[in-house]
C-alpha cells in the first residue's frame, strides 16, 4: 500500500515529539545535539514547519531513531520484535570459562550495550578499559561473583547489583564453588 506524502508529514510531528520525550530529552537538549535551533523543532513539533531532508535526519541522530522507522505507519510500531533463545548471538572464547550472550542489538553496539553472562566455577572475564566514561552496572542472577574495577573489589551474591567504571582495567569472576550467571549493561559516555 502506497501512502501520500501528506499522511507521513502528519505522523511526523507526533513521531519527533514522542523520540523526544522518549530519551528524556528537552526541546533546548535536542536542539543542542542536533544543531537545529530549539524554536524550529518547536514549531515541527507541532507541526507548523515541514523540516528538510538535512534537518530531519539531524534530528533523529540526535534523538538516536531511525530515519525511516520515524516514517513508517503506525501499525509498524505495533509490533514485537523477537529474537528467540536460540538465535541470541553468544561469545565463548572470551574470558575463561565463560560465555558471553548479547542481549543488545548491534545498533547499540558501543553505546548502551546488555549481555547475559553465565560462569563455570572459577571462571573469570577480565576486560581492558573501554572508552572514557564507560559504566557498567552488574545484577546477579544466580551464584556469587567478585567484581573488580582499578584496585575496588566487591564481593556479589543473588540479587546483587555493582555499578562501577569500565574505562580501567575490570574483571568479574565466579566465586564459590558453582556456577554464576550475571545480567551486565555497558554504558559508554
Amino acid at each position: 500500500m502506497t501512502e501520500n506524502s501528506d499522511d507521513i508529514l502528519n505522523r511526523l510531528p507526533a513521531r519527533l515529539k514522542e523520540a523526544r520525550r522518549a530519551q528524556g530529552l528537552s526541546l533546548e537538549a535536542v536542539a543542542n545535539l542536533s544543531g537545529v535551533s530549539r524554536s524550529m523543532v518547536s514549531q515541527i513539533e507541532r507541526g507548523e514547519s515541514s523540516p528538510t531532508i538535512a534537518t530531519l535526519w539531524n534530528l533523529t541522530r540526535a534523538l538516536q531513531v531511525d530515519f525511516a522507522g520515524l516514517l513508517e505507519a503506525a501499525e509498524a510500531a505495533d509490533r514485537i520484535d523477537t529474537l528467540r533463545a536460540s538465535e541470541v548471538p553468544s561469545i565463548d572464547n572470551m574470558g575463561q570459562g565463560c560465555r558471553i550472550r548479547i542481549l543488545s542489538p548491534p545498533e547499540d553496539a558501543g553505546g548502551h550495550e546488555v549481555y547475559d553472562i553465565s560462569f563455570k566455577p572459577g571462571g573469570t572475564l577480565n576486560s581492558q578499559p573501554h572508552a572514557r566514561g564507560t559504566r557498567e552496572q552488574l545484577t546477579v542472577l544466580d551464584g556469587a561473583v567478585r567484581v573488580t574495577s582499578g584496585a575496588a573489589a566487591q564481593d556479589l551474591g543473588p540479587g546483587d547489583t555493582a555499578r562501577y567504571a569500565a574505562d580501567i582495567p575490570h574483571k568479574i569472576s565466579a566465586s564459590g564453588d558453582g556456577p554464576a550467571r550475571v545480567f551486565l549493561i555497558v554504558k559508554t559516555a
